[in-house]
């Protein structure tokens, strides 16, 4: 038994080499490249955020020409359709600082007007690749407004063809999906409340007619809560 054994192993030892040099070596094969996981940008979903920029009235208006800073919110509700396009509405509230310079006519009367509030709702249709959306706004806005005339320090009576607190506003502006669930923007918005006309006061204004508006620049943040999927859709 022994000497079988022993036979038997000394055959194997031989015919090992052989039967390894009949096998082919296994061929190289290239790992396949990384590739990283696309990236997803979800417009679709509301929002919420803040603001701070600055406000200029028009050349043709009682309000000083001095620039204002101001400060706010905003909030509203983006859709993202046929892949690039992106139509939503959104809501806007504008602080800015008491200001009581105004305009001085050549017989001495002084008349001074305010702004110290400025807000909107109003529709907005953007383009969108990646993370960046530019669009285009328009709708209705509101303002906080208030009208005073002086002669030598002293109040004096006056009336109008109306206060002008509606009217509305067109803007532009470019927003950046910089982090999951949050945007910053970049944005000019115009603000229109028509004409102001002096019925009745001391003789030097009756009949001066302004125009009300104001060109505004805000830079902003918005947070930006996941709708109709996942949150991971968003990145």
């Amino acid at each position: 038994m022994r000497k079988i054994l022993l036979g038997a192993a000394t055959l194997l030892a031989f015919a090992a080499p052989a039967v390894a040099a009949d096998v082919p070596p296994r061929p190289y094969t290239k790992a396949p490249a990384y590739t990283p996981p696309q990236v997803i940008y979800n417009w679709t979903g509301f929002y919420i955020g803040g603001h701070l920029g600055g406000a200029l009235a028009g050349d043709d208006t009682f309000q000083s020409s001095e620039a204002r800073l101001l400060g706010g919110v905003q909030g509203g509700f983006d859709y993202q359709f046929a892949s690039n396009w992106v139509m939503g509405i959104e809501a806007q509230y504008s602080w800015l600082p008491t200001n009581n310079n105004g305009v001085l006519f050549p017989a001495g009367t002084l008349v001074t007007t305010n702004t110290d509030q400025l807000g909107s709702v109003t529709g907005r249709l953007g383009y969108t690749w990646g993370p960046a959306l530019l669009y285009a706004k328009g709708g209705y806005a509101w303002r906080e407004n208030s009208l005073g005339v002086g002669v030598g320090g002293a109040p004096a009576a006056f009336a109008t063809d109306g206060n002008h607190k509606d009217g509305y506003t067109v803007g532009a502006g470019l927003e950046y999906m910089f982090a999951p669930n949050w945007s910053a923007k970049a944005e000019y918005q115009y603000y229109n409340f028509g004409n102001t006309t002096f019925t009745a006061g001391p003789a030097d204004i009756v009949g001066a007619k302004s125009r009300e508006d104001e060109h505004t620049v805000k830079l902003g943040v918005n947070y930006r809560f996941g709708w109709g999927g996942p949150p991971g859709s968003r990145y």
